[in-house]
């Protein structure tokens, strides 16, 4: 049946000019790039493209023109669906093409209606156009006026068309109702102008605002890119595709995230990254501050270099330290447990610093550069293979945790070692609960012993390994040492199993009143210590050596001495004889 209506031939007329202008651009053409591509090599043509062409860099109106059609063929390919809805129908929003050269047209028919049953359907075919009225099939044509790559808007809310006419007006006398007022009609369906305009946001990407960088960002201890843009600057979806890459390659090491200034304006202010003319790129660091810094990005667009940019800017929470020269002591030893990383790396390994910052105030972190396991101290740490994580509970209590570590991907050898580190807290929370226990139970009140000639075998005889002698000449130097030494005495670090005597303490903790045995402190120095109020001596009976500190007697100085003492530290001297109490 022939179409008699000259009112559809106009409109059929006007479909055909329209398609000619609305028809998509092949975006593999765009982007030079063959049907079978890979997403990487999609992304390696867009970054190669758009850095030639991008307005920052060349300022011709074709130029620009260009940039626009390759960011339009960029959305649809890395868009998975949408670059599925084009191989099918030559169309990135599902609807069969016009073009009978693509999947999907039936044969070189197009088949459109303009809504329910009983409507009036039309065909095309290689033998023209059909009516075919009635309740015809019962497929639908969607219809998208301008598209992602075209430059004319047809009448939508209330511009004019390039062919001089407002669509509305035409669309109002056939259905009853312009695109004003419907976003669908009967087969027809409209396409928002922000849609296109906005493009769509990598995967990884997050979008953020106050409330979310506030609760989820903020001195967590997590690196991440975040872009600041408004959806009216140009060259938005590079700087996505750039995040995309860059979150991909350092997958588990950073997170990233988009903040729309135009949504979120006072936000972007306050923050100090609200765009100008391009949008902007900004790492929240850790690298030289215990909370989290906004550094800018403002090197080139390149995926290699923005990774580069990004691994510099990791937390950098642990202490870079010579196994050979490493004390275990600290002040606060008792609040966290401790776990170094032994490799052959000159530099703190990637993963390491992730990790130091995302446990950063739940551990403290060590690392050292080892030749391999033959070296004396990683053998004196109990470890067969390389790399290799130890850690110590806040007792003081040694474990290897992990040796001979194997790394397959960034994401899930952070995950596997994040695993691992919250199982130790859990061991160390449990270890200082029991602790705490057995301090109220035995110890909370403890008074250190007077030495004497009664309890000197006892206290500091041979059986000792060493003797923590705290002298005083006055009865306020008396309690300020008796105060330290014991609370010293207490500590995990200074309690260590004397295996040969079967003894937990191998180190005594004592006092002696300088001013009622000058002839034993002389045996330790000719002058025997005269100008000092308080001072400690370190002895070791068996040896018949010591070691004297008269230093600032604060708990940090006299904890550093101590420990000093137990890894061998310090240089001991030989006294002149045994020393004797009367």
């Amino acid at each position: 049946m022939k179409i008699r209506s000259p009112l559809s031939f106009a409109l059929i007329s006007m479909l055909l000019v329209l398609y000619g202008e609305a028809k998509t651009i092949d975006p593999y053409k765009v982007l030079g790039v063959e049907k079978n591509a890979s997403r990487r090599e999609i992304q390696k043509a867009f970054h190669k493209l758009s850095l030639k062409y991008h307005p920052d860099k060349n300022k011709s109106k074709a130029a620009q023109e260009k940039f626009s059609e390759i960011n339009n063929a960029y959305d649809i390919l890395s868009d998975e669906q949408k670059r599925k809805n084009y191989d099918m129908y030559g169309d990135e929003k599902g609807a069969p093409g016009f073009d009978a050269g693509h999947p999907g047209d039936h044969g070189g028919y197009t088949y459109f209606t303009s809504g329910g049953p009983g409507q009036s359907e039309f065909t095309s075919g290689p033998g023209g156009w059909q009516h075919m009225g009635g309740q015809g099939s019962s497929q639908t044509f969607s219809f998208s006026f301008g598209g992602a790559g075209g430059s004319n808007t047809f009448g939508s809310r209330g511009r004019p068309s390039s062919f001089g006419f407002d669509i509305d007006d035409i669309f109002s006398g056939f259905f009853g109702g312009g695109m004003k007022d419907q976003g669908q009609f009967g087969g027809f369906s409209g396409s928002s102008s922000s849609q296109s305009q906005s493009g769509s946001s990598p995967k990884s990407s997050r979008t953020l605002n106050s409330e979310v960088f506030r609760k989820e960002i903020a001195d967590q201890g997590m690196t991440w890119l975040l872009l600041s843009y408004t959806p009216s600057l140009q060259g938005k979806q590079y700087y996505e595709s750039i995040i995309e890459e860059v979150a991909s390659l350092l997958e588990g090491a950073i997170k990233v995230g988009n903040i729309n200034c135009e949504i979120e304006s006072s936000f972007c202010k306050d923050l100090g990254m609200h765009p100008g003319r391009a949008p902007r790129l900004f790492v929240y660091s850790y690298k030289g501050s215990e909370r989290g810094s906004l550094e800018e990005y403002k090197g080139d667009l390149i995926a290699k270099n923005v990774k580069t940019f990004c691994q510099d800017h990791l937390p950098r929470f642990s202490r870079r330290i010579s196994l050979n020269h490493f004390v275990m002591s600290s002040s606060n030893v008792e609040k966290y447990p401790r776990v170094i990383l032994l490799s052959t790396k000159k530099d703190t390994p990637v993963i390491w610093r992730v990790l130091s910052g995302l446990y950063h105030k739940r551990y403290t972190f060590y690392d050292a550069e080892v030749q391999d396991v033959s070296d004396p101290a990683v053998k004196k740490l109990g470890v067969d293979a390389l790399p290799a994580i130890i850690g110590w509970l806040s007792n003081g209590e040694k474990h290897v945790l992990k040796s001979g570590i194997s790394v397959k991907d960034l994401k899930s050898a952070i995950k596997q070692l994040s695993m691992m580190l919250d199982s130790f807290e859990k061991k160390n929370k449990k270890a200082a609960s029991f602790q705490t226990s057995e301090k109220q139970t035995d110890a909370t009140d403890r008074q250190l012993p007077l030495l004497t000639v009664s309890n000197f075998d006892s206290l500091c005889g041979d059986k000792t390994p060493v003797c923590i002698i705290g002298a005083f000449r006055s009865s306020r130097a008396r309690e300020k040492l008796e105060s330290l030494l014991s609370k010293v005495s207490q500590k995990s670090l200074s309690r260590s199993l004397n295996v040969a005597s079967g003894s937990r303490d191998s180190v005594s903790y004592i006092l002696l009143d300088a001013t009622k045995q000058p002839s034993f402190m002389s045996v330790f120095d000719k002058s025997g210590f005269k100008s000092s109020d308080n001072f400690l001596v370190a002895y070791k009976p068996r040896k018949g050596k010591f070691a004297a500190f008269t230093g600032d007697m604060t708990m940090e100085e006299v904890e550093k001495f101590i420990s000093s003492v137990l890894n061998g530290d310090v240089k001991f001297t030989r006294t002149r004889q045994n020393p004797i109490l009367k």
